[in-house]
């Protein structure tokens, strides 16, 4: 599902959101009842591809929480209505590559349980930041890696990595809500949203 780079969004005024992010947010790029549908479609072309065999989900925290969370439930409950049963195990590691709307060079990897635990078995990560975290992953030779994410933006940049599975694929805008945040703020947002110059400005760290 692809999202043009003049796509006006949605008014603001169509939806309810936090008031204390009021005049902080441009508009709505994505409606969260659109977000729940589109994972829904997501974790069915998931099941398809996994076919029997038994999964570890590494969700890729904070940005990541929401949608990996909605994710393994709609896997869950396709499994529960359908012939086959897929076992999956859920754990968290952490990237920190964000200093306010800048990206940074050096990435962070922190938490998670030890990754040598992942030899041999089938991988799905879920999350916006990929690279470093496969190249860590590899290592330990697991049987098969599936990468899906909410987002993907649309960059000139000519390295982008691209995931087996994506919901959207967005102009090249910093946007907020659904976990993902700015400066640890807007998490609470379900829609997601580009945000404003008085918004970046008012939470600038």
């Amino acid at each position: 599902t692809q999202i043009s780079d003049n796509w006006p969004g949605y008014s603001l005024d169509l939806f309810t959101y936090p008031q204390h992010y009021y005049g902080d947010l441009e508009y709505v790029l994505i409606p969260h009842g659109i977000i729940v549908d589109r994972t829904e479609r997501l974790a069915k072309d998931i099941m398809q591809d996994i076919g029997d065999n038994d999964i570890v989900v590494l969700c890729v925290l904070k940005g990541g929480y929401k949608f990996c969370a909605d994710l393994v439930e709609h896997i869950k409950n396709l499994s529960r209505n359908s012939e086959r049963f897929i076992s999956m195990k859920v754990d968290f590691v952490r990237l920190k590559s964000y200093h306010n709307d800048q990206s940074m060079q050096d990435m962070q990897i922190m938490g998670g349980d030890d990754l040598s635990k992942l030899t041999g078995k089938d991988i799905v990560g879920t999350g916006r930041t990929m690279k470093v975290l496969l190249n860590n992953i590899e290592k330990y030779k697991p049987k098969m890696i599936k990468v899906a994410s909410l987002l993907v933006k649309r960059t000139s940049r000519p390295d982008g990595y691209r995931p087996d599975y994506y919901g959207f694929e967005i102009p090249d805008l910093f946007v907020v809500g659904y976990a993902l945040d700015y400066n640890e703020y807007f998490r609470d947002l379900n829609h997601i949203c580009v945000i404003n110059d008085h918004g970046k400005a008012k939470y600038r760290v």
